[in-house]
């Protein structure tokens, strides 16, 4: 049988879906469940709902255990073949808050500021340290695992782990499984869905759907480009930057348009404040989120148990279906996140690329892609610049990489001057305090 090792378990929805996922497997429903986090409380939560999707789903087939704590984090990996890694470093308070308020102060306006601009360097830098300490027990305690990372900003945190620590990572996000669909759906192509054969490749939430046809082979895409043009044209919706990205670059992408709206110079601007209204970007969004989960958590973990009848029906997200490949040797295709050693070629070799995977008994096996189309590979740089500089500060505690990181960040130097980006960085630096007492 396996050995499942979740860090973060307290975020209790995702280890929900994730764990659930791996109890409906005939290949993993027996396996040792190893929930580890350092919030008691999160914790119990997720332990109490677990234990019931496995009483009403799995006949009580999984072993289930709690670990709390650093000084209890090597017993909860020792021994695992999968280690599934969603923590967030800092939490909503103080940290995120402190990345979208001190930038603010700066004129620096945010949507979600996880994987990029100054909001996702900060909480790379501060997220590297622990994730090193995770680096170091694995490689004592269970040296043959696979690391699968969900935790943003992702790009920079499965870099660091493939180029500086001797883990078996692949980055993981839900966003490819999801684009093309929703796509489809958002203008009226539901037709289409059935039989459709894509391909995706890029870098994490900018990963570019390159090709998508028909179950005839008909190219898709001169009609997705002319409806897109049109929806943008008629009416607002929450998906008018990726359109626009279909526009001008030729192409749509994986993450939602309130991501990429900060992923680049061209939608959040001072001087045409404008743009905001017209391309219906949601600043501020990710701490409205962070909000309302707070808020809603206990009427949703009520919700969840219902009663002890809780059940759950496998998800889309790739973690269990990796494992399962795994251990059975059965191949599985994903979108995963590695370092690209030539995947794709006109990208650096040492960027994380997000590129097709095949999954067997052996591991993950990434694809070669070729080429992307000049445009796209020149927008992904724009993001791989940030994310190489972040990573490198982190490897060195150079802080010089910090400000060069943020300097080279699209949408930050569009806004900042040069010495107003060093002042914002110390100032986010002192602010975040222990999380980030390394690079002082």
């Amino acid at each position: 049988m396996a050995k499942i090792t979740f860090m973060g378990a307290g975020s209790t929805v995702f280890a929900r879906n994730v764990l659930g996922d791996c109890m409906c497997s005939e290949a993993l429903c027996d396996s040792e469940i190893a929930l580890y986090d350092i919030d008691a409380k999160r914790l119990e939560d997720s332990d109490i709902i677990l234990n019931a999707i496995n009483k009403n789903v799995n006949e009580g087939r999984a072993r289930i255990k709690t670990y709390l704590g650093a000084e209890n984090r090597k017993e909860a990996l020792r021994g695992a073949d999968f280690v599934v890694n969603a923590i967030q470093v800092g939490g909503y308070d103080p940290c995120t808050i402190t990345d979208f308020e001190i930038p603010k102060k700066y004129g620096l306006r945010q949507t979600i500021a996880d994987s990029l601009g100054i909001g996702g360097i900060m909480r790379g830098l501060r997220t590297i340290p622990v994730m090193k300490e995770f680096a170091n027990d694995i490689e004592e305690v269970c040296p043959d695992a696979l690391f699968l990372n969900y935790t943003n900003p992702m790009g920079i945190l499965s870099g660091y782990m493939q180029r500086y620590t001797g883990v078996k990572t692949v980055g993981l996000c839900h966003s490819v499984q999801v684009c093309s669909k929703g796509l489809l759906e958002k203008l009226g192509m539901e037709d289409k869905l059935e039989g459709r054969v894509e391909t995706i490749a890029g870098i994490n939430h900018m990963g570019w759907l390159l090709d998508i046809r028909d179950k005839d082979g008909t190219d898709l895409y001169p009609e997705i480009r002319r409806r897109a043009a049109e929806k943008n044209a008629t009416e607002k919706h929450d998906d008018m930057v990726r359109f626009e990205y279909i526009k001008h670059l030729g192409y749509y992408c994986t993450e939602s348009s309130e991501h990429n709206a900060e992923y680049n110079p061209f939608f959040i601007k001072a001087k045409y404040p404008e743009l905001i209204d017209q391309f219906n970007i949601p600043l501020d969004e990710y701490p409205r989120r962070c909000i309302k989960q707070i808020a809603e958590w206990e009427e949703e973990k009520n919700n969840i148990l219902k009663d002890g009848k809780i059940t759950h029906e496998r998800s889309r997200e790739y973690a269990s279906y990796i494992m399962e490949s795994v251990v059975t040797n059965n191949p599985y295709k994903i979108g995963g996140n590695v370092i690209n050693k030539g995947c794709i070629e006109n990208l650096p070799a040492d960027a994380c690329v997000e590129v097709p995977c095949m999954i067997d008994g052996n591991g993950v096996n990434p694809c070669r892609v070729g080429r992307l189309p000049v445009q796209l590979a020149a927008m992904n740089m724009t993001n791989i610049n940030v994310q190489l500089l972040a990573i490198e500060a982190a490897a060195t505690r150079k802080k010089e990489y910090i400000y060069q990181a943020a300097m080279l960040d699209p949408h930050t130097a569009a806004e900042l001057s040069i010495d107003d980006i060093v002042k914002m960085c110390d100032e986010l630096i002192d602010a975040h305090g222990d999380y980030m007492k390394m690079y002082k």
